[in-house]
């Protein structure tokens, strides 16, 4: 059986990771109420329908079906992850065939990010990331956990002192300054 490859084992060996995350679970909000809904409307259809082996069997299964498509879409966000290390981002989709998208730091000219109110009370946002004239895999990384921190450290790798940044770890305030 082959062995899934884990997104850290595609790392140049002269690259740190930086901030290794998925979506936030609220990008399945939307997917999760639809199901609900779907699954009620087939257990208030059934009662109405008249008793038989057919509307209970059909009832049934279209609720299976919801069920199951809900859980392989969790399935998919649950393997689906966004690194960002001192050279790249990446995002690597996909349970059966997997889709690694790649945008070098260099390419990066500029940065935004922003937060519904929803956002704000959950704790996600979405971070835009323009790139010199080309459209890029990651022009738009919606639903990022705590997305000020992931964009103040992508800030600093792209537009900090190369090499030298908070987010790699390698500068800091010196302990009398703290």
């Amino acid at each position: 059986m082959l062995k899934p490859r884990e997104i850290d084992d595609y790392l140049l060996p002269t690259e740190r990771r930086v901030i290794r995350v998925r979506q936030h679970w609220a990008v399945l909000w939307k997917e999760l109420t639809l199901t609900a809904l779907f699954v009620l409307a087939m257990v208030v259809v059934e009662g109405y329908l008249p008793n038989g082996v057919v509307a209970d069997n059909l009832t049934f299964y279209l609720a299976l079906v919801a069920v199951v498509r809900f859980s392989v879409l969790a399935l998919l966000w649950w393997n689906e992850r966004i690194v960002i290390t001192d050279k790249r981002l990446m995002w690597d989709r996909g349970i059966i065939t997997q889709n690694l998208g790649m945008m070098p730091l260099t390419k990066v000219t500029d940065l935004t990010f922003q937060r519904s109110l929803g956002g704000r009370m959950l704790g996600y946002g979405t971070v835009i990331v323009e790139s010199a004239g080309q459209n890029q895999a990651f022009e738009r990384i919606t639903y990022i956990p705590q997305p000020d921190e992931v964009y103040e450290a992508l800030s600093e790798l792209v537009f900090g002192d190369k090499g030298r940044t908070r987010a790699t770890g390698l500068l800091g305030r010196p302990w009398w300054r703290r």
